[in-house]
């Protein structure tokens, strides 16, 4: 094994010389989105529903969709921190006839209020309030209030910058307002400021809306669920070398347990999170919940973001549009885009439709990333031949995640769930999903847990999907990274709490849980 690891360790080295090729999920993946980076998708998760009393093989009820948008949010950066975009239509698209065209669609869509215009931040807040000190100089007398109470909820003075926002499911082309049970407005939770401001877990759990059909929602700014040693794999897959002593592979030990052993470089920083959960019985083509052995159990989800053709912003004025509505980006699949697409093509990519994927056949057929990889390692990390049908599930419905005998559909970049798999418990899931043995865990749609680097590397790079391929080193492949550096909700929505502004830490390589240097 020694000399096996030495050989190995020799070829991928010789990684480095490859041209920069792993992805951060889809964190400005395209040339269109690292301009536009208030409609860029990072990520999209769709996995059945868990609480913290599930009890394992749990018949699913829930499905839940989350859409991160607007990368590398600095907790830190006020004043202004990280509203969502009013010029932007967020949709969740769900395909539940296997045909790659959307039969649902819920879009959400934001309105922004300044509430405090001569405050020079939007939030502020402390205590019950402080007002202006005996020695408080002219024209404002002692005792005046200056400092608004602490923000705990959405209508603290303090909340200078307050969002609404609205959600409209739309089936088979008729809209739906989708209303608060009780009547409440729903408004947007905003980044974390800090313990002073505000009182964040108090504005995350009032920001959990439950509607008349069942249906639950969230928006606001949370943790980036997405963790991958960044600075290595933009090093030109200069991954590290950790305890098998082989660049970017890891030891059995290290594979199984959950903790890190390199630097999350998305360690501390924030997105926007929009989130919705959904019977699953307003989802499936037959508005039943269907056992996992039949087609209609499988559906299939994407989300875009869109634009009118035309905006104008005046100062001073409100923000002005007109025209269509233009999808900017879309994501379906994790890293699909960013690791299978080559740069040319992302903006036609992210601008289309997912049932005229076949135009990108090729790239899925035969990936480039696994050719380079084996190419710069001498063979050493053998690939499977083209046509690699082994990611067919990804592109098609197909087993193991749909039922034998469901209708394949068109090529399409859709992430897949078959909603008759009953979710794992979370203390027992397998961050590596289906190549782990839980099956459901990605590419059975994708949970926060699926580490999707290391399953890429593997799956794609690797071919362990392929008779004679899932061994060493192919199916030790990864950067390091097992686990987010933040504790999940327990429960919808599921997402991390933003890290405080004051406090966040960002984890760097050569500290405590950042990992070698090397």
């Amino acid at each position: 094994m020694r000399t096996v690891q030495s050989v190995v360790a020799a070829g991928m080295a010789l990684i480095m010389g490859l041209p920069a090729c792993l992805p951060a999920a889809n964190h400005r993946e395209a040339p269109i989105t690292a301009l536009d980076h208030k409609a860029d998708i990072t990520d999209v998760y769709a996995f059945v529903s868990y609480g913290p009393n599930q009890r394992q093989n749990q018949q699913p009820e829930k499905v839940t969709f989350l859409m991160c948008v607007d990368p590398f949010l600095e907790p830190a950066n006020g004043p202004n921190y990280f509203p969502f975009d009013d010029g932007i239509a967020y949709e969740i698209k769900i395909d539940n006839d296997h045909d790659g065209i959307e039969n649902i669609v819920f879009q959400f869509q934001f309105q922004t209020e300044q509430r405090l215009p001569g405050v020079f931040t939007a939030m502020a807040g402390a205590g019950d309030g402080i007002a202006a000190p005996a020695n408080s100089p002219p024209p404002v007398r002692p005792g005046t209030p200056l400092i608004p109470p602490r923000i705990n909820s959405f209508d603290s003075p303090g909340l200078g910058l307050r969002q609404r926002y609205t959600v409209t499911m739309i089936k088979n082309s008729a809209g739906q307002r989708l209303r608060s049970a009780d009547g409440r407005e729903l408004y947007a939770v905003p980044a974390n400021a800090g313990p002073r401001t505000m009182d964040y877990e108090a504005l995350y759990k009032q920001g959990i809306y439950t509607t008349s059909e069942g249906i639950k929602v969230f928006a606001g700014t949370t943790d980036d669920a997405f963790w991958i040693d960044l600075g290595a794999a933009f090093d030109t897959l200069n991954l590290r070398t950790l305890g098998s002593g082989v660049p970017g592979v890891l030891t059995d030990e290290e594979d199984r347990a959950r903790r890190n052993f390199a630097s999350d470089t998305v360690s501390g920083y924030a997105v926007n999170t929009i989130a919705i959960e959904v019977p699953i019985e307003l989802l499936t083509s037959t508005g039943r919940r269907e056992p996992a052995t039949t087609p209609a159990a499988t559906i299939g989800m994407w989300a875009t973001t869109s634009r009118p053709m035309t905006t104008v912003r005046r100062s001073l004025d409100p923000l002005e549009t007109s025209g269509e509505i233009r999808q900017v980006q879309r994501m379906g699949n994790p890293l699909f885009n960013e690791l299978i697409i080559g740069t040319g093509s992302k903006d036609r990519f992210s601008m289309d439709q997912p049932r005229n994927d076949s135009q990108f056949a090729d790239f899925a057929l035969d990936p480039l990333i696994a050719r380079l990889v084996n190419a710069a390692t001498g063979g050493v990390v053998e690939i499977p031949r083209p046509p690699r049908t082994d990611l067919l599930p990804l592109v098609t419905y197909a087993p193991p995640i749909a039922a034998r005998g469901t209708p394949p559909g068109p090529v399409a970049d859709i992430l897949r769930l078959n909603t008759g798999v009953p979710a794992t418990p979370p203390d027992m899931a397998n961050r590596l999903g289906l190549i782990g043995g839980d099956p459901a865990g990605f590419p059975n749609g994708r949970r926060l847990m699926d580490d999707v680097v290391d399953i890429a590397l593997r799956v794609v790079v690797g071919g362990v999907l392929v008779d004679g391929f899932n061994k060493f080193p192919n199916n030790r492949l990864g950067d390091g990274v097992n686990v987010d550096d933040q504790a999940y909700y327990p429960e919808f929505p599921f997402v991390g709490y933003c890290p405080s502004g004051r406090d966040r830490r960002h984890i760097d390589p050569g500290e405590p849980g950042g990992g070698p240097v090397r």
